[in-house]
């Protein structure tokens, strides 16, 4: 191949390079977490490779209280995501589908938590749950949770429903199709993707946080606040096999939905 033909087939193909070089990047922390999950380091850091082992992953949960965080973390992320799912769709369809007084400042209001950074958000929950005498531990880490997570889910149902064409539910009404029956057969289905985008978002979202979770958790550990605490005197090579078995999981759920998504317009 000549040198002229070379760059052409560069520049044809420059789009499909700069975004392998970009998921290279996004990718590069998580094959790093990978490998130093299988690593035997000789301190309490597992910052430099000493040799191959798989004790860790054997046995993630050799570390006090690791499992216990995790579970936590786990337990809060889904009552969070079911709270921020449930409300958020029924605020997405409020706001694409009727028209009431302040309309359009909840529709401007409801993306203050995204926009608002989490320090500002975290002391201003943490002022209020002191004012209310609330003890501050699991419910009030989960209230946090659903309170930020809740803009996403709107934000990503609200996108799918105004895409929905009305003359599909017209039509199922001209068929003698009640409300209740609409919405579950015609609506519902359609609106799903964008409400399972909605909650797979929260729940990642909650099971990451540390800012908010950090100022409201009083005592209680989850596990961010866990892996934050062992870096301040050493890190277990247990953190890293959890990072990699929840990035797995992550990639499998994507596979996963594009599979489904696929199939679905075969069908089609």
């Amino acid at each position: 191949m000549s040198l002229g033909s070379f760059g052409r087939s560069i520049r044809r193909n420059l789009v499909v390079i700069a975004g392998l070089l970009t998921l290279a990047y996004l990718l590069l922390p998580n094959i790093v977490v990978t490998v130093f999950s299988f690593n035997d380091p000789k301190g309490r850091f597992n910052y430099e490779w000493q040799k191959f082992s798989t004790d860790a992953w054997t046995d993630p949960c050799g570390v006090a209280d690791l499992c216990g965080s995790l579970a936590l973390s786990l337990q809060i992320a889904a009552w969070a995501t079911l709270g921020a799912t449930v409300l958020g769709t029924m605020i997405a369809f409020a706001l694409v589908r009727y028209r009431f007084r302040a309309r359009g400042a909840v529709n401007s209001l409801i993306f203050m938590p995204m926009a608002m950074p989490e320090v500002v958000m975290a002391a201003s929950l943490l002022t209020l749950f002191l004012n209310m005498g609330t003890p501050l531990g699991f419910w009030t880490i989960l209230i946090a949770h659903i309170m930020f997570c809740l803009s996403f889910v709107v934000t990503a149902v609200k996108a799918r429903v105004m895409s929905m064409d009305p003359r599909l539910e017209q039509a199922a009404q001209d068929l003698y199709a009640g409300p209740f029956q609409t919405f579950i057969r015609v609506t519902l289905p359609i609106a799903a993707p964008g409400i399972a985008a909605g909650a797979l978002l929260a729940f990642a979202l909650s099971f990451d946080d540390f800012i908010i979770t950090n100022f409201n958790a009083g005592s209680t550990v989850t596990f961010p606040m866990f892996v934050w605490g062992s870096a301040q005197r050493g890190t277990p090579v247990q953190i890293n096999v959890i990072g990699t078995a929840m990035f797995l999981v992550a990639v499998l759920c994507v596979l996963a939905g594009m599979m489904v998504g696929r199939r679905s317009r075969q069908k089609a």
